[in-house]
């Protein structure tokens, strides 16, 4: 019998996507964020970093009461003939959730470690707030937004609990490679398991190999510049 490749296509499918979703989504809520008074600062930054202290499941029992057929936003759905539970789109919802606070939290961090007199200089002269963002921000926090698309780029790949809950189970539409692993073993079939557990490793490993490549080759180049 032929090994069934299809987890492998679904979760790198669905990995892209969400990691495509969350990069421009956490620098683009991480940059007004950081511009915000201190106090709504402080209880948005709770907020959008929420579920990465949430078990999975329940982030997916959360998404599954907020897309399901009964709740406001399901029947929207379903008034525009689209069905989101138990579809390859409900392992890219799951995957986007669970990885924002990631991409979020590392744009954060990396908008507020550049030196705020060097944006006070860029306003006094005459720069307007997207050019800064665009000339200045990305720019010196680009290293910062790539470690955080690769961790990004991982939690996607490795997630579980929330896509079992709102995609489900489905062989060859939402099978992602942690679910073959899981019903693998628990169908007693541990070489495949083992087979999908090395597979994963390799991929995640290989993501946060090529960041750290890059970001080394991003020093060097600024050093010779320099």
């Amino acid at each position: 019998m032929a090994f069934d490749f299809a987890p492998l296509w679904i979760s790198l499918k669905t990995t892209l996507v969400s990691t495509v979703i969350v990069f421009f989504l956490g620098i683009g809520v991480a940059q007004w964020v950081i511009n915000l008074p201190p106090r709504a600062k402080t209880v948005l930054d709770a907020i959008f970093t929420f579920p990465m202290i949430l078990p999975p499941t329940v982030l997916g029992f959360f998404l599954l009461l907020l897309l399901g057929s009964n709740s406001p936003v399901g029947q929207l759905l379903k008034a525009l003939d689209l069905k989101v539970i138990f579809s390859w789109w409900a392992t890219v919802i799951a995957g986007s959730v669970v990885a924002f606070p990631l991409m979020y939290r590392t744009a954060r961090g990396a908008f507020e470690q550049i030196d705020r007199t060097v944006i006070d200089v860029a306003r006094t002269l005459g720069l307007s707030q997207r050019k800064i963002f665009t000339k200045i921000l990305l720019p010196l926090s680009l290293p910062g937004l790539m470690a955080g698309t690769a961790l990004s780029f991982s939690r996607t790949l490795g997630e579980f609990g929330a896509t079992l809950m709102i995609a489900g189970n489905i062989p060859k539409k939402t099978q992602t490679i942690p679910l073959a692993i899981f019903f693998a073993v628990e169908g007693g079939d541990m070489k495949t398991a083992l087979v999908w557990v090395a597979l994963i490793m390799l991929l995640s490993l290989l993501s946060m190999v090529l960041q750290s490549l890059w970001s080394s080759r991003s020093q060097a180049t600024a050093s010779r510049r320099s």
